[in-house]
């Protein structure tokens, strides 16, 4: 692949850790009024199918994460706290549900904030991530090394029990100033 490539939909059909460490470094693209807004995938979380008590879909399918049961390479977007949208790449087969959490880019620090500054919403929600949605994952040509990358227990699960709050599900791109 070469830069500025949208990731094809299998990139997405693989085990979700493998996903969230592989989009780090990668490029996020929104389509705003004929422009292209690019950012560097810097943070990221994942939630790895129903035996994980942090997913949505621990309890099962919902109106809200059925997105995450169907086929990879879809986004599922949803709203937090009522007033911060959520922007997650579903992985994995179909019927696996899971998903990782666009935590932050280069440009931008915080899911609420990135979602924001990208303007998405609920009408990205169940979009195919790709360029005909508007809304879609770049390669950037960066490849980052394993001794750049932190991996720590996810932000805000307390609910999920010790097991998987302390899961080291939550990867961040620990960028040198050159690399920014």
């Amino acid at each position: 692949m070469t830069p500025e490539q949208a990731l094809p939909r299998d990139f997405f059909d693989r085990p979700t850790l493998e996903v969230t460490r592989d989009l780090l470094g990668k490029v996020l693209c929104r389509e705003v009024d004929n422009q292209v807004l690019r950012m560097r995938i810097r943070e990221v979380e994942a939630y790895d199918g129903p035996s994980d008590k942090a997913c949505h879909a621990h309890r099962g399918k919902t109106a809200r994460n059925e997105v995450m049961f169907g086929p990879p390479g879809h986004w599922y977007v949803y709203l937090c706290y009522g007033m911060h949208w959520m922007l997650n790449a579903v992985t994995g087969p179909v019927d696996f549900p899971a998903a990782v959490l666009l935590r932050g880019c280069v440009e931008v620090s915080g899911p609420g904030r990135l979602t924001k500054a990208l303007g998405i919403g609920r009408g990205e929600d169940r979009a195919i991530i790709g360029r005909s949605s508007g809304l879609w994952v770049e390669e950037s040509g960066v490849v980052v090394p394993e001794a750049a990358i932190e991996r720590t227990p996810r932000i805000g699960i307390g609910y999920a029990g010790k097991e998987w709050v302390d899961k080291p599900y939550r990867f961040v791109w620990n960028l040198k100033p050159e690399d920014e």
